[in-house]
């Protein structure tokens, strides 16, 4: 499985460098900027603002967890716009999806809707000119957070990691995009192929939520937060040399042929086939309504190390109280599952009070970061002898959807989810490790609504079935992995190598970073 980048720099590296102050100079001050405000006129008003005043004091929520599915969606918004794109991500691929989508961010531009783009600096540094070119154009401004002051080379990225590594040990992992500020698609996708089923590599088992209503104006509110922080600074500042009109001209004519070419590709088809695409087309899209639901999200300000520890994660202080008021199970669904001693006390507690508690989580050899496999494992025979139960996803090809672009030759869990009682749920970008609590900037929606709450619940009971995923238990003391067919004693499918990486976690003080 090839190894992906993610809102964690190599453990190994953590060790290795020390901390500094950073060589970026200071942001100087901007003018505030918000999002703009709903009003009539566009298709998107006239698809949603009736559905709004039919639910006055109501939000709409739709789980959106077939990769073909979050891509149609995000690409029709776009192409739909008439206001005003605001989309907020970690990774930003250039590949088939990721290109069709910044062409259609591109496209909307050119109708005049205003387009901001903000996005993590970790994964976008290596495609500085793809993100100057597009901020050349009059309707796009492109801002990078928490940014490098070097914009190319690798030695240039590795000397500013050693000397600012506090500073760049801290990314936004926040995935948000808002169209009109009438729906907004947030959760765990970034934007690229394996997001949306289209890899023929390894595609991630992710999970979204598709809102409409006063939520939408929460998300914009955050977005806005975030845009203005000292945290994001506009390309012009990082690459003024980079931001001009060929630039721009450019990248038009080399991003033409791959979108034209992308066009006979099944993601694209998908877009003109999608029935939800074609019901939300027509005002009719089943969305569940409640006036129970909260958006959350980080003070951006953790990214610059002015929150610290637990005190700082917004997110987790809103799942507390969630998990804590279960009075009947929990459902945990965490690709990076490592609840360290203070959570695993906490998961073994609610078991004991006769909560049931069940967790879902990726196997070693499903999952991208090996190293966070070993970090988990520290606890999972503690949570397996107070009552919890796991599951560790399978890397099988099929294993993310029956409607997978492509063969994959395996699959990785990526949602970040939760449910209680069948009546509450979360969804965002937050992973249960220390990483997300302490270090990253994340966010997550809340809801309280049964019928949303089931459907999070039937997902865990699909993605945990022995064609999925393996149950882990104790017997005698001992891991056993079973799907109900075949039984292993050690991490099954797992390589040598994710196996030593596994295990260096486990004897390395490297809790914090994972």
């Amino acid at each position: 499985m090839p190894m992906r980048l993610h809102a964690r720099l190599p453990p190994v590296l953590c060790v290795l460098l020390l901390g500094g102050c950073s060589s970026l100079a200071p942001r100087p001050d901007l003018p505030l900027q918000s999002a703009v405000p709903i009003a009539a006129g566009t298709a998107l008003d006239s698809v949603i603002a009736n559905a709004e005043a039919a639910h006055p004091g109501q939000s709409g929520f739709r789980l959106v967890r077939e990769g073909p599915e979050a891509f149609a969606i995000r690409a029709h918004t776009a192409r739909t716009a008439g206001r005003s794109l605001d989309v907020q991500t970690y990774i930003w691929h250039d590949d088939l999806t990721g290109s069709f989508l910044a062409f259609s961010a591109l496209e909307a531009a050119d109708r005049g809707v205003k387009v901001r783009l903000l996005v993590d600096d970790m994964d976008a540094r290596g495609k500085n000119y793809q993100f100057a070119a597009l901020d050349a154009h009059p309707n796009i401004e492109v801002r990078m957070f928490n940014p490098f002051g070097s914009r190319t080379g690798a030695l240039r990225f590795a000397f500013e990691a050693m000397g600012s590594f506090s500073r760049i040990n801290r990314r936004m992992h926040n995935k948000t995009w808002i169209a009109d500020n009438r729906i907004a698609i947030v959760g765990g996708r970034n934007l690229g192929n394996e997001y949306f089923g289209a890899s023929k590599e390894v595609n991630f088992v992710d999970l979204d939520f598709a809102m409409v209503g006063p939520v939408v104006r929460d998300a914009s509110a955050s977005f806005d937060r975030y845009w203005n922080s000292p945290a994001a600074y506009p390309m012009a500042l990082l690459a003024p040399k980079e931001v001009t009109p060929e630039a721009l001209a450019a990248l038009r004519k080399s991003a033409g042929p791959k979108v034209a070419a992308a066009a006979n590709q099944r993601f694209a088809v998908e877009l003109r086939n999608d029935d939800s695409v074609r019901r939300l087309v027509a005002g009719d899209w089943p969305m569940h309504w409640t006036s129970q639901y909260r958006f959350v999200a980080d003070d951006p300000a953790k990214a610059l190390g002015d929150t610290d520890g637990i005190a700082g994660s917004q997110v987790l202080a809103m799942i507390g109280p969630m998990l804590r008021e279960a009075q009947q199970y929990i459902s945990i669904i965490s690709p990076y599952f490592v609840p360290g001693k203070e959570g695993s006390n906490f998961l073994v507690g609610q078991a004991g009070k006769g909560t049931g508690v069940r967790v879902l989580t990726n196997s070693l050899a499903a999952n991208d970061v090996a190293m966070v496999y070993g970090g988990y494992a520290k606890s999972r025979p503690k949570l397996l002898k107070g009552g919890v139960q796991i599951w560790e996803l399978k890397p099988l090809p099929g294993v993310q959807s029956q409607r997978s672009m492509f063969g994959s030759s395996g699959a990785s869990l990526h949602t970040k989810a939760m449910a209680t009682d069948s009546s509450r749920l979360f969804v965002g970008s937050y992973n249960l490790d220390p990483r997300s609590t302490s270090l990253n900037c994340e966010q997550g929606v809340f809801v309280e609504e049964p019928t949303v709450a089931s459907q999070l619940e039937a997902i865990f009971d699909q993605e945990s079935s022995g064609e999925r995923a393996w149950a882990v238990t104790l017997e005698n003391g001992d891991l056993r992995w079973s799907d109900g067919k075949q039984t292993y004693d050690d991490s099954p499918e797992a390589s040598g190598m994710q196996k030593f990486q596994a295990w260096l976690a486990k004897v390395l003080p490297l809790d914090a970073q994972l």
